[in-house]
Parts: structure tokens; sequence; C-alpha cells
């Protein structure tokens, strides 16, 4: 909502207003586009306009909302998935990503399952298999795996900790 009223208050019309993404009908000037950089930074928004940084998160953005808000993880490969709803090659965007980010997309996404399932298994509504499951891992016994790998504790042993040890979605 907030970076429509900017777009408004610039007198631009926009076709799409997005989680990480605008589309816009006019051309900007660069006065334009210096304002608009200026009036989102000040309300904590950054402004993307490299088309590398743009596919990089379009890419966090699919992997969010694939973890953190779908209903249910997809059943397909997820290298398929990705370049399906981004319409790239995976393999591009897989280099590419690795290049600007140090990591590679694979571990970005395990490191937000394991933020997912910790949040899961804090919330207390669905036990390991369940979670497993909903997580399209294959066996509580490859989740429990990842998880020990990842926090160093066992979901059994974290759930018994009590410890939210979740960090947020912008350190990951």
């Amino acid at each position: 909502m907030m970076v429509k009223e900017e777009l408004r208050k610039l007198g631009l019309h926009f076709v799409l207003v997005d989680l990480g993404e605008v589309e816009v009908m006019e051309d900007l000037t660069s006065e334009q586009w210096e304002i608009l950089r200026t009036n989102l930074a000040l309300i904590g928004l950054e402004l993307i306009d490299d088309k590398r940084s743009i596919l990089i998160q379009r890419i966090k953005n699919v992997v969010i909302e694939m973890v953190h808000h779908a209903d249910e993880m997809p059943n397909t490969n997820f290298s398929n998935y990705l370049s399906s709803k981004l319409h790239h090659d995976y393999t591009y965007m897989a280099n590419l990503f690795s290049e600007v980010q140090g990591t590679t997309i694979e571990q970005f996404i395990i490191s937000h399952k394991i933020e997912r399932i910790k949040e899961l298994i804090i919330y207390d509504e669905l036990n390991i298999t369940e979670i497993a499951y909903k997580m399209n891992y294959s066996s509580v016994a490859h989740l429990s795996t990842q998880f020990k790998k990842m926090t160093g504790l066992s979901p059994s042993h974290f759930k018994q900790l009590k410890v939210k040890r979740r960090r947020p979605l912008e350190e990951l």
C-alpha cells in the first residue's frame, strides 16, 4: 500500500504492485527515479532496477512464498518449479544466485525450510511426521538429519528445549 501511495504521489499509473515487483505504465524520468528511490528508502524499501538483482529478488520471493505461505510445498522438483514460475533456465538462475549471494538456491531453500520447521515445532499443532509431510520431506529421518545438520539439535530436542531459536527471514 505504501508503494502504491508513493507511485500515486508521482502521478504514475501502476499495472502491478506485488511482493518485490512493480510495473508502471509510464517511462520514468531520471528525476522520478530519484524521487521514488528516496521516498521508498524513507519507508525502509529499496528500489532495484538491475535485472540480475531483480531476478535474485524474485527467486527469493518464490522460495519464501512456497516455504512460509503456501499450505503445502509443491510435489515437483524445485528446479522445475522455479523455472516454470520465473520463466528462466534453472542453471542460469542457480549460477547467478550463487555468484551474487554466495550460497546456492538449494541452501537458501533449506535454511528457510528449517526456520519454517522451527516455527511449526514451536506452534506445537503438528507432530514431526505431519511436519515432514507438510514440508515435502521423503521421511521423518530425512527431515531430522537436515534439521540436526543445520541447527545442531534434533527436532525432538529442539521441541523439549522450548527455545525459540528462529532467525528473522532477513538474516537468512
